[in-house]
């Protein structure tokens, strides 16, 4: 599948699935493909205590207590709502996830001011209603009924973009695990679409969108809340970027130097930037972004693709910098003279204390702010 641009879970992993579908003999719920255990295993990787053939690799790096939770709440018949700031991972597990119990992710709703009821229910295809009229054949399930109808996991990405009729109509599909189409004959059974074994939800959902379209108690009581933190630990964090670089390298082909000492540096900046936007006295002293671990990783992006098409097939630490400037300064002229700030106060002082790579970052910072003043 090297012709897509971006495989879904199921795919990109099969072999995996499909070798630890094959040795899974634990348990199962409903029509899950692999069992808890299995699924935990799949999602944060093998340990030599697993006792396993061959190495699974982590794809999700983060407190295993919060994998466990999502994966009890699925197996029960609550919904799981995956909150947390933008950037944390919370719509990658749920893709893992759902590749892992249903080996299909693809069944998503994306919220948004314009979702409407018609996105998480059904629709008709116009053209078969004239000819034939309403029926089954001319109903077009949405991803969720479909979740339904085979006893898979639906996705509703960013829940509170959503209108209140919409997590309205999610409520009636959480609690009662049918879907009423009255437009077809009541007298048949084809007027309601009943959930198979296996169907469950995952929502996700930006604390940062709190106040635009608040879940009501109704709603809230129908998931189970895991709430999934910033990655501030550095080891953590520092395996999340060297696991995103080297995929990043692999799907473009990219045969690039990136040196270790310039992921620290990365990881370092990001760390002052959060410790100087926890002391800042008000909103308007810190950066629009939120400094999350996917937003280090696009910064490392964006330098390594400009390094290899523009560069010497090496990154700098000023085309980092560079690329950390262009990535951040969202607001102009606020969040430039936030990094101006930022450079002038911790990376001048720790360029001439430590040197190394730091003199290279702090030019590359303050030419790329230069340029965009």
């Amino acid at each position: 599948m090297s012709d897509l641009l971006r495989a879904p879970a199921e795919i990109k992993y099969a072999e995996e699935l499909d070798w630890l579908e094959s040795v899974d003999d634990n348990p199962k719920p409903f029509s899950w493909r692999l069992s808890p255990k299995m699924v935990r295993l799949f999602i944060l990787g093998s340990e030599r205590s697993d006792g396993l053939d061959r190495e699974i690799s982590q794809k999700w790096f983060g407190d295993r207590s919060f994998v466990e939770r999502s994966i009890v709440t699925l197996a029960s018949d609550r919904g799981l709502l995956l909150i947390g700031d933008p950037g944390t991972g919370k719509s990658w597990l749920a893709e893992l996830l759902s590749a892992a119990i249903s080996r299909n992710s693809t069944l998503v709703v994306q919220g948004t001011a314009g979702t409407t009821e018609d996105h998480i229910k059904y629709s008709w295809n116009v053209s078969m209603v004239i000819a034939k009229g309403q029926s089954r054949e001319s109903m077009i399930p949405s991803p969720i009924m479909t979740a339904m109808e085979t006893g898979s996991i639906g996705r509703f990405e960013e829940l509170t973009r959503s209108t209140s009729d919409v997590q309205d109509a999610l409520i009636s599909i959480l609690s009662e695990k049918y879907i009423s189409v009255p437009e077809l004959d009541s007298d048949g059974s084809d007027n309601i679409v009943f959930a198979k074994p296996g169907f469950s939800v995952i929502a996700t959902a930006n604390s940062r969108d709190r106040g635009v379209n608040d879940l009501s108690s109704a709603l809230k009581r129908r998931f189970n809340f895991v709430r999934i933190p910033v990655v501030t630990n550095k080891k953590s964090e520092a395996e999340i970027v060297r696991f995103r670089t080297e995929e990043l390298l692999r799907r473009h082909r990219i045969e690039l130097d990136v040196p270790p000492t310039l992921l620290d540096v990365l990881l370092q900046s990001f760390a002052d930037l959060r410790a100087s936007a926890a002391a800042a006295g008000s909103e308007d002293e810190k950066l629009e972004s939120a400094l999350s671990t996917a937003e280090q990783i696009g910064v490392l992006e964006d330098a390594i693709l400009h390094s290899n098409f523009f560069g010497e097939k090496a990154l700098t630490a000023h085309a980092l910098a560079s690329s950390l400037v262009g990535s951040l300064a969202r607001r102009d002229p606020e969040d430039l003279a936030i990094l101006n700030k930022f450079l002038h106060g911790v990376i001048e002082p720790r360029s001439k204390e430590e040197g190394g790579s730091w003199p290279e970052f702090l030019k590359g910072g303050r030419d790329a702010i230069a340029t965009l003043s």
